[in-house]
């Protein structure tokens, strides 16, 4: 049965007439914007033959001489037959696939041994005809072809899904997901056709191949996956869309034509024209609907591009914080993007510090890598760099490695520059997007955009934050000037001060010189007696108890001569500001020894005296005989601040640290007012009654301990008591 061909190609060359379009398109963007490339030359092959072999089921239907469309149909085959090397070595070449030419050179010579038979009947013998249209008749080797052709089918996509799972990188995994569900499924589809060839009647599936074809052109063109760029994507994207309406058209002028003029009835001009304007009048409407369409599919993100600029455009202008910008800008880009990770990378001061969307109002860190090399490339290039770009890079290899190595570093897939007047003033870096999908020329755009308007506002900012410094440095210098008029006016305070001071201490100098002069002589005379009444008694014959306790009193006594000669000595070096500190002292025999000279003023008074000594005490490295003065004053002024007598004193000594020495005498006398702590050590100042203090014991305690590298503290509060703590060098320090 020979069927009538214009009833059957209405219905069974518009899909496989679709496929074509839509694969020769895709072949003619690879070859012509893919750079030359293996991998997109190979890809260029593949639709080039999809689009052939749908070609052929379309003039199959149409060549109405069953000879010449068996010698079409043979003839497209004849490169088909390439498809299986070229299908396996694109999938290989796409995923980076090396050492499986043991595959490869295989398939090549299956396809060079099928061109021997594709002329002939063993492998189309002629024509099945069904109700849907004419299709070829396999001969008894097709299916040997076909079984190939399954087999390569299977094997890509296993291939392809298993990296798909495998891959980490959402561009890699994408592109893999468009390959696998557009170039995958088609060939799959095409594969289908076995069916109705070897004499099942069903609608030959590869018809539809269209379909997963449009769905790769969808990846291809809105994701670049071949990097042809965003304006020959967009005239691309419109090419086919008119490619795609003129099918449509010529379908309808067929089926009107088929359906009126066929069957004789009507006017043929009155229904042309009426065809013509129908055409004219939803041709353009329907074009520009369909752009629309296309442009809100390919080139719109789920933002409102214009409204988030004007939005962030306004905040930018009142913003004078440079770190305000920093926290902007990454909220804005999370909120918008919804990206996994964001961070800048600005210049302050001639170096980058890094800022990430945790802290961005924080201090910056440097920059986990070298960033400079990638500033200057990118102040060459002034666009955005991603991280699949990086790779194709025309420079050298060393270059391309460390641009990788600091895209990782960063965690960063894209990168924005930041333009400034003197080259750039940073970088946007910004992760994968958290639903996996890839950066469209939308948000390149939008990102372009904003890095424009930081820049503006950063420089902006930094002339305001330079003229605030500048009004901080002024103000910085007025109370500099300010504070040198405070200093010089109470330098002249403390001139005159001094001198009052000097004065005092000359009086002081001539009192000690005359009291020291007029007391060595009878400490002298004294000490001399003593020792000879020791030495006489020594020889006595007495009881041995009596005469050990006299000759301790008096061995003491020779002690408290020598400690006061040591005394006036001391005064005179300190009249004289000269002094020698050798001497090994034990702080606690300090203390036991002042209260032993101090016995006969408290031993008939109420008073309670508390011993806490440190038994571990280190030595202090001074002068015994001052520091035995300190203590005496100390315990002195004590005694003499308890009401009555009646009270008690605590004495403590302790270890502050591995060289430090505290000497701690707490009393529960009437207290210091508050006002007069701050002049306690000056000379001549007493709170004592007329007769009772001259107002020079803290002051010569507070030289001496000076002295001896150490200091003196006092603590009082009036009705509670005092404390006075002494604080010494194990060794002492050169002041």
């Amino acid at each position: 049965m020979v069927p009538n061909a214009l009833q059957a190609v209405s219905a069974y060359v518009i899909p496989p007439l679709l496929g074509f379009i839509v694969l020769l398109g895709l072949a003619l963007v690879s070859l012509l914007r893919g750079g030359g490339k293996r991998t997109n030359i190979l890809f260029a092959g593949i639709c080039l033959l999809g689009a052939l072999l749908n070609a052929d089921m379309a003039l199959v239907s149409i060549v109405f001489d069953e000879r010449l469309a068996l010698r079409v149909d043979r003839t497209v085959h004849f490169f088909f037959v390439f498809s299986i090397p070229i299908y396996i070595r694109f999938v290989h070449a796409f995923l980076g696939i090396r050492g499986r030419r043991w595959l490869e050179v295989p398939a090549w010579l299956l396809s060079i041994a099928f061109l021997t038979i594709v002329p002939t009947d063993l492998y189309l013998s002629g024509f099945h005809y069904y109700s849907f249209g004419r299709i070829a008749r396999a001969g008894v080797l097709f299916h040997l072809f076909s079984a190939t052709v399954a087999f390569t089918v299977i094997y890509c996509l296993a291939v392809l899904y298993r990296a798909m799972k495998e891959s980490a990188d959402n561009h890699q995994r994408n592109r893999i997901k468009y390959i696998f569900g557009g170039l995958g499924f088609s060939a799959l589809l095409l594969a289908f056709t076995i069916l109705p060839v070897s004499g099942v009647p069903v609608y030959p599936l590869g018809n539809f191949s269209f379909i997963p074809a449009i769905f790769l052109a969808f990846g291809v063109l809105k994701y670049d996956l071949l990097d042809i760029g965003a304006l020959i994507r967009r005239g691309t994207v419109y090419f086919l869309l008119t490619g795609i309406l003129t099918a449509l058209y010529i379908l309808i002028i067929f089926l009107f034509q088929t359906f009126f003029l066929s069957t004789g009835s009507g006017d043929s001009f009155v229904l042309s024209l009426v065809l013509a304007l129908i055409i004219v009048l939803l041709f353009t409407p329907l074009r520009e609907r369909v752009q629309s369409l296309i442009d809100r599919l390919f080139f719109r993100g789920r933002y409102d591009y214009r409204e988030l600029l004007r939005e962030i455009s306004g905040k930018m202008a009142s913003i004078l914080s440079i770190s305000q910008i920093r926290g902007l800008l990454l909220n804005v880009i999370h909120d918008a993007l919804q990206v996994e990770r964001a961070s800048l990378v600005l210049a302050e001061g001639g170096v980058f510090r890094l800022y990430n969307g945790e802290k961005p109002d924080g201090e910056g860190e440097p920059p986990p890598g070298d960033v400079i090399p990638l500033i200057r490339f990118l102040t060459w290039e002034k666009r955005p760099l991603n991280r699949v770009a990086v790779e194709k890079l025309r420079t050298d290899a060393e270059t391309r490695e460390a641009f990788a190595g600091l895209f990782d570093l960063l965690g960063a897939v894209l990168v924005i520059p930041i333009p400034s007047r003197e080259g750039l003033a940073g970088l946007i870096c910004l992760g994968q997007k958290k639903s996996g999908e890839l950066f469209v020329d939308e948000d390149l755009e939008l990102l372009t955009t904003m890095a424009n308007q930081a820049a503006t506002a950063i420089e902006n900012a930094q002339s305001y934050e330079a003229l605030e410094a500048l009004n901080r440095d002024l103000e910085r210098k007025v109370e500099k000037r300010t504070a040198a008029l405070r200093e010089a006016l109470a330098e002249r305070e403390r001139t005159q001060q001094q001198l009052i001071r000097s004065e005092s201490l000359a009086a002081i100098g001539q009192l000690v010189a005359g009291t020291a002069h007029e007391l060595n002589n009878p400490i002298a005379g004294a000490m001399s007696l003593v020792e000879t009444s020791v030495e006489t008694i020594a020889g006595w014959e007495m009881q041995a108890d009596k005469r050990d306790e006299v000759l301790e009193d008096l061995r003491f006594s020779i002690g408290e001569l020598r400690r006061s000669a040591a005394i006036i000595r001391s005064l005179l070096d300190l009249s004289r500001q000269t002094q020698t500190y050798v001497e090994a002292v034990d702080m606690n025999r300090a203390v036991d020894d002042a209260l032993r000279v101090l016995h006969n003023q408290y031993k008939n008074l109420p008073v309670e005296i508390v011993k806490a000594y440190d038994d571990a005490l280190p030595a202090v490295e001074g002068n015994f005989a001052n520091l035995g003065q300190v203590l005496i004053n100390i315990i002195r002024n004590a005694l003499q601040a308890l009401p009555e007598g009646k009270g008690r004193i605590t004495l403590t000594t302790r270890r502050l640290s591995a060289d430090i020495v505290a000497v701690e005498c707490r009393d529960t006398g009437i207290g210091v007012p508050a006002a007069a702590l701050k002049d306690i050590f000056k000379p001549f100042f007493t709170t004592k009654a007329v007769g009772r203090g001259t107002g020079l014991g803290l002051y010569l305690s507070h030289e001496i301990i000076r002295r001896h590298g150490g200091q003196i503290r006092v603590e009082s509060a009036e009705g509670k008591g005092t404390v006075v703590t002494v604080e010494l060098p194990c060794r002492r320090r050169e002041a």
